[in-house]
């Protein structure tokens, strides 16, 4: 077996390796909107979620150059609202674009042909053909900092309204297979559901 210091390694092997082992990810397809009122779009694989109560979710925001550069971590700094979607794979391509270096004030979700929808609690916008819709306030913001320099921003976002399509939604239950959410892999490669594997929980330690 190979045993790696990651302290040898720069930090986009570092990257390599995490992303490489840590899969598959859940993607949050994120919205958000800047002080013009752009509505910016991007996709996030170091995403999940981390409370039922209260539900919270939680999205980590690489740096560039230790600057918040990135749209979606200004824009939650300053309006502290963002939509989190979770896209089936029929969405993999458009999705994909989204993440071109556009300029701050051009919007992807209209450069890819996304439609925007109102959302019911917070000003930001969501994507309407999404299955899934997670409007979120800002609940945490966590610089992740080591040695005096910041990386990423961690934001951890409390829902604060779902949005289910009726064809993957059964009496208080997501349908998983019916959503087919796109899954992250290392590099560009992505993954969808293959199996549902049903295991129940043992009752006893025998």
């Amino acid at each position: 077996m190979k045993s790696i210091n990651p302290k040898e390694l720069s930090k986009k092997d570092n990257y390599k390796l995490l992303s490489g082992s840590v899969i598959p990810r859940p993607i949050a397809f994120v919205t958000s909107m800047n002080e013009h009122g752009t509505l910016n779009a991007a996709p996030f694989s170091f995403f999940n979620m981390v409370a039922g109560t209260p539900p919270l979710i939680v999205l980590s925001v690489g740096r560039i150059r230790g600057e918040i550069a990135k749209h979606t971590g200004k824009n939650i700094l300053q309006n502290k609202e963002f939509v989190v979607h979770i896209l089936d794979m029929d969405l993999l391509k458009k999705m994909n674009q989204t993440s071109a270096p556009y300029e701050e004030n051009i919007s992807e979700i209209d450069r890819v042909g996304f439609s925007p929808i109102e959302s019911s609690d917070i000003k930001v916008p969501g994507v309407k053909e999404a299955k899934i819709r997670l409007e979120c306030k800002l609940f945490q913001h966590v610089p992740l900092e080591e040695e005096g320099k910041c990386y990423n921003d961690l934001f951890i976002g409390k829902v604060v309204r779902y949005h289910i399509d009726e064809s993957i939604y059964d009496d208080g239950r997501v349908l998983a297979e019916q959503l087919n959410p796109i899954a992250r892999l290392a590099g560009p490669n992505y993954a969808g559901l293959s199996e549902n594997i049903y295991l129940e929980r043992p009752t006893d330690t025998e």
